[in-house]
C-alpha cells in the first residue's frame, strides 16, 4: 500500500500512555504500577452535521479542535486514573459504554466540556499577556508594525518558557517522551516498516502533523493577521485579539496541512520546519518500555479498524 493510500492516524501522548485516533475509533494503552497494560476505546460519533462543517476549509480546523479537545480529555482522565490506582485485578481491556450508565456519561461530558474551556482559556491567556507587555514598551517600540512584532515576540518567548519549564517536571517529562513514541509509531508505520520496537526506535521522533507545530503557527500567522487590525486604543487591540482567536486558528489548521502535504517537495518542505524545531522540546526520546506502550495502542486500533471496516463491508454486502 502506498504512503498516499494509507489512511491518516492521530495520536496524543499521555500519563504514562498513548491515544491512537482513526475514522472510526479511538485508544489509548497505559502502562500500570504493575506493568501491565490496560486499554480505552472510545468509538467516535458519526455527526452528518459536524462531518460537513469539517469539509470546509478555515472552519474545519477549529471543528477539529473542538474534538480532539473534548475526545482528549476523556483519554487523559482515563490515563491518570489507571496510574493512581492500584492493581485490584480488573480486565486489562476496558470499554467504556457512556450511553448505559447516565451519571458515568455526564462525568465525561463534564470532562469533555473541561478540555475544551481549559483549551480556550490558555489560548486567552497566551494571547492577551502579550497585548499587556507590548504596551509596556511602546514607549520604545512605537507605530504599529512594531507593537505587532513585539507583541508577537513576547508571545513566542512565553510560549517557550512556559513549555521548558513543564518539561523540567518529571510527570511532563515522561508525557514528553510518550509524545516521542507517538510520532516514531506513526513516521514508522507511514514509512511502510514492519511495526517493531527496533523499527518504531530508528524513526524520527518529529512529525509534522503534530499539535506543537500547529501552536506554532498559531503565532507566526497571528502576527500577520494582526498586521492587518488597529492596535490602539488598547481596548480595541484586546477586542481584536479575543474575535480574532478563531481565525486565526482556522488559518493556522490550513497551514499545518499544507506543510504536511508539501514535506516530500524540495524547498517548499522547509515550510514546516519552524514547527519541527519546537518539537525537539515538547518530544522526548522514548524507552523501549515506552514504545511497547505505543505499540500497543497503535496495533489495539488498527484490529478494531480492520473490524469495523470488515463490519461495514458486510452490511453494504448484505
Amino acid at each position: 500500500m502506498s504512503e498516499v493510500q494509507k489512511p491518516v492516524y492521530g495520536g496524543q501522548a499521555v500519563v504514562e500512555g498513548v491515544m491512537f485516533g482513526g475514522k472510526h475509533h479511538t485508544v489509548t494503552a497505559v502502562r500500570r504500577k504493575d506493568s501491565t497494560i490496560v486499554y480505552y476505546h472510545l468509538p467516535r460519533e458519526s455527526k452528518p452535521v459536524v462531518n460537513r462543517l469539517k469539509k470546509i476549509p478555515f472552519l474545519r480546523g477549529i471543528v477539529s479542535l473542538i474534538q480532539s479537545s473534548a475526545s482528549g480529555s476523556k483519554h487523559l482522565n482515563f490515563s491518570t486514573e489507571q496510574y493512581e490506582e492500584e492493581d485490584d485485578g480488573e480486565t486489562q481491556v476496558e470499554t467504556k459504554k457512556e450511553t448505559k450508565d447516565p451519571s458515568k456519561l455526564s462525568l465525561w461530558l463534564g470532562v469533555a466540556v473541561i478540555g475544551v474551556i481549559s483549551f480556550l482559556f490558555g489560548k486567552l491567556l497566551f494571547t492577551l499577556i502579550p497585548v499587556f507587555l507590548a504596551k509596556l514598551t511602546e514607549p520604545i517600540f512605537s507605530g504599529h508594525t512594531a507593537q505587532v512584532l513585539v507583541e508577537s515576540l513576547f508571545k513566542l518567548i512565553l510560549l517557550l518558557v512556559y513549555i521548558y519549564v513543564v518539561s523540567l517536571t518529571p510527570l511532563i517529562k515522561r508525557v514528553f517522551q510518550y509524545h516521542g513514541a507517538e510520532h516514531k509509531v506513526i513516521n514508522c508505520f507511514e514509512s511502510g516498516k514492519e511495526l517493531t520496537v527496533a523499527n518504531v526506535q530508528a524513526s524520527s521522533r518529529l512529525h509534522y502533523r503534530c499539535g506543537s507545530s500547529f501552536i506554532l503557527f498559531t503565532v507566526i500567522v497571528g502576527m500577520f493577521v494582526y498586521l492587518l487590525v488597529p492596535t490602539d486604543p488598547l481596548w480595541v487591540r484586546v477586542v481584536n485579539r479575543i474575535l480574532l482567536i478563531p481565525v486565526v486558528l482556522g488559518i493556522a489548521f490550513e497551514v499545518l496541512q499544507l506543510t504536511n502535504k508539501v514535506r516530500d517537495t524540495p524547498i517548499l518542505r522547509y515550510l514546516g520546519y519552524p514547527g519541527l524545531w519546537l518539537q525537539l522540546l515538547t518530544t522526548k526520546a522514548p524507552t523501549d518500555d515506552q514504545v511497547e506502550v505505543a505499540l500497543a495502542s497503535f496495533q489495539e486500533l488498527l484490529r478494531m479498524e480492520k473490524e469495523t471496516e470488515k463490519g461495514l463491508e458486510s452490511d453494504v454486502i448484505v
